[in-house]
């Protein structure tokens, strides 16, 4: 991060051109601070704030950001600051203060709580209002391309300073406002991988993490075919439960070859994962609409997508798309212009086979979403290489095995490269654990984990 500008060969001061004067050093950044200081409302004992960050952390001196904060009120916090962290990306997590410190209970005791709406959410969301109307909280719904475009044109070049190492520094910066030494982190789906990026690029100054829905810390690639897959498992492990009588991936499988739907499919069984983990009616609509009876299935997708309308206040879509585009792993080069794109889509497509998608078909691994929203958004700079594992610090992973938004593979991988990580999963629960298991066998293992001495 650049704290002054306009210096060269590690000089406080240069000479102007044509003047043969010094020219004075740029000023310096003022230190982080929390200002607007009031209540929360709605959330007792937070006090709220805003914390200034620049936008291009290249020109600090540049066009500033005002992220809302919320600081628990405590008189001593033993433990230090724990910082929980939103998913999405697009989610503010200020609203959720109260809820995370009623959920949190005893595993925060000791500890300073602490959110965060970081850039581009909240009142200061990205706003895309075609985007925002053709997906709302989706990830996977495929958005007509004009409004992707559309998207990139608003936002203009500032788009491209809504990474996670962006939202990396500003924790930084928060720290500091803090007085903090260090941070300890949850983070919820992608809150998961802001903490552990935030993790690799501090480890000195990170506590302990707990993630709860996890994204590796490498990334995603978006053409990944195990979370497809993942969808057979979960079908058929409740079908076992409830001894159904026929095999729901493959009443799934045919109706996808049939008709043609798999990504409006895969993005309502997926939202169910997050909001309804039980799946009800899936199976019974899945076996009538093989048998010919389309209509119950039809009725769920179309439930799911009311459910899933939001406003960019809930969940950023010009966030969510300046975030991923630039930083999952894409079939085509970062900056590959449309037509190079197209052709490596096709060339990914070709690589796969048909049993690694299983129940859907290729066509549901490069045309979800997810996909089709990055074909269209403009070329970005090359993503950054990340260390391969996490620092020697405490993790708890927390994974729900019905989950199929972040699915209980991307937490096992993610484990793998975590020498002090433990992996908790829980049976029957979908994405965010701790939201469906508040004072279950996951809550207790985050007291301990939080609660448990250093070292």
């Amino acid at each position: 991060m650049l704290l002054v500008a306009g210096c060269s060969g590690g000089h406080g001061a240069s000479s102007a051109p044509g003047t043969g004067r010094t020219a004075a050093p740029a000023p310096a950044r003022p230190p982080p601070d929390l200002t607007d200081r009031r209540p929360c409302r709605g959330a007792r004992r937070f006090t709220c704030a805003k914390l200034r960050v620049p936008l291009d952390r290249a020109a600090p001196g540049g066009d500033q950001l005002r992220l809302r904060v919320a600081v628990e009120d405590v008189r001593r916090a033993p433990r230090g600051v724990l910082v929980v962290l939103s998913g999405g990306p697009g989610q503010p997590g200020v609203p959720f203060a109260r809820r995370s410190r009623a959920r949190l209970g005893a595993a925060a005791r000791g500890y300073r709580l602490v959110l965060v709406d970081q850039r581009g959410t909240g009142a200061g969301a990205l706003r895309c209002p075609a985007l925002q109307r053709a997906m709302g909280t989706s990830d996977l719904t495929p958005p007509p391309p004009a409004a992707v475009r559309d998207c990139a044109r608003r936002l203009g070049p500032r788009r491209t300073h809504y990474t996670t190492a962006d939202t990396v520094a500003d924790l930084d910066d928060l720290r500091a406002a803090l007085s903090a030494p260090r941070l300890s982190l949850l983070g919820t789906s992608y809150g998961t991988l802001v903490a552990e990026r935030y993790a690799l690029a501090h480890p000195d100054r990170t506590g302990r993490l707990v993630l709860d829905s996890v994204v590796p810390h490498a990334g995603v690639d978006a053409t990944d075919p195990r979370p497809l897959r993942e969808v057979g498992r979960v079908l058929r492990a409740l079908c076992a439960a409830r001894r159904c009588a026929s095999d729901p991936a493959r009443d799934l499988a045919a109706v996808v070859a049939r008709d043609g739907d798999g990504p409006a499919l895969y993005d309502t069984l997926v939202a169910l994962s997050v909001g309804a983990p039980s799946f009800p009616g899936v199976l019974a609509a899945l076996t009538a609409a093989r048998a010919g009876d389309r209509e119950p299935l039809r009725r769920l997708v179309r439930d799911v997508r009311l459910a899933q309308r939001a406003p960019a206040g809930f969940l950023s879509q010009g966030l969510h798309e300046a975030t991923l585009c630039a930083e999952s792993r894409l079939p085509w080069p970062a900056d590959a212009r449309l037509a190079r794109r197209r052709a490596a889509l096709r060339a990914a497509a070709a690589r796969l086979r048909p049993a690694d998608v299983a129940p859907f078909a290729v066509a549901t691994a490069v045309g979800n979403g997810f996909v089709s929203s990055c074909l269209a958004w403009p070329p970005v700079p090359r993503p950054r290489r990340v260390a391969r594992e996490l620092p020697r610090i405490p993790v708890l992973l927390l994974a729900g095995d019905r989950d199929l938004s972040t699915p209980l593979a991307w937490a096992r991988e993610e484990a793998a490269t975590a020498s002090r990580g433990t992996l908790v999963v829980a049976r029957g629960d979908g994405h965010g654990v701790l939201a469906q298991e508040p004072a279950g066998r996951v809550h207790r293992a985050v007291v301990r984990f939080l609660q448990r001495p250093d070292g």
